[in-house]
């Protein structure tokens, strides 16, 4: 009913890309405007003059703030390999000291998964990295029973792999090296997803050029607290139609009328 009345004139919506296509779908026949913010895979990129300090602290922050259950959580770590070993080891260290337990507990810094069908799905996608050659580097596999996931670090990750394709929305660290600029941008592309996108670099004219070419509606960059009132959120490709925030989040919510007055 809410989505047959012709009352209803604008749908806005935050959640998975999938049920985002079924109310774009059913919102055809009453040609309601839509807002949706939908799934992401973000990527993360470290370049080689980054300050890997920052990076770290920065990443450890994007991908496991709320266990990973967030749309713009880090979702693919992408560093230039002359500093992949140092970047690993120090995304091993910090990961390794984050807390898990009971949210409401002093000193906690990863909850529970929201459910028990998350869980299933994150064992799912670290368990089919696992069996295809990925390296753990830290965490596993919780028990099947388990509402906890540990902080994961996995690497040796190849386009095979289901967890390089879907959102995670858990707590799994997946790093990738790239050589060159222009991979970098062609693997951080090559999802059909576009919401959130991440770059740490200390060149100034890099980030320009990184930042224009990312097909994303957002890009941080050196740069993870990309949340803002005043700021256009949103994504591009299948992360979303429209924008929250600011001034073009209340422009989806008025129509453009012209008027032409003949003196």
């Amino acid at each position: 009913v809410f989505m047959e009345s012709d009352e209803v004139r604008k749908i806005s919506f935050t959640g998975s890309t999938e049920v985002g296509k079924l109310l774009l779908r059913d919102s055809a026949a009453t040609m309601k405007r839509v807002t949706m913010e939908l799934g992401g895979n973000a990527p993360f990129i470290v370049f080689e003059d980054a300050d890997l300090e920052r990076a770290v602290r920065e990443g450890v922050t994007s991908k496991f703030r709320n266990a990973g259950q967030t749309c713009i959580c880090t979702n693919r770590f992408l560093v230039q390999r002359s500093v992949q070993a140092e970047f690993e080891q120090r995304l091993v260290k910090a990961c390794a000291a984050l807390k898990v337990g009971d949210g409401t507990t002093a000193g906690v810094d990863i909850g529970p998964l929201i459910s028990a069908k998350a869980i299933a799905k994150v064992r799912g996608l670290l368990a089919d990295a696992l069996d295809q050659g990925a390296h753990l580097l830290l965490g596993g596999l919780p028990p099947d029973d388990a509402r906890f996931f540990p902080p994961t670090v996995i690497s040796g990750v190849t386009e095979r792999m289901q967890i390089m394709h879907q959102e995670i929305f858990g707590p799994i660290a997946v790093v990738l090296p790239f050589s060159t600029e222009d991979e970098a941008v062609e693997m951080a592309n090559s999802t059909r997803y576009g919401l959130a996108s991440y770059l740490f670099t200390n060149h100034l004219a890099r980030a320009h050029r990184v930042a224009e070419a990312l097909q994303f509606g957002m890009v941080g960059i050196n740069d993870c607290a990309i949340s803002a009132p005043q700021a256009p959120f949103g994504g591009v490709k299948e992360s979303g139609i429209g924008r929250e925030g600011g001034r073009y989040g209340i422009e989806e919510y008025l129509n453009i009328k012209y008027l032409s007055l003949g003196l």
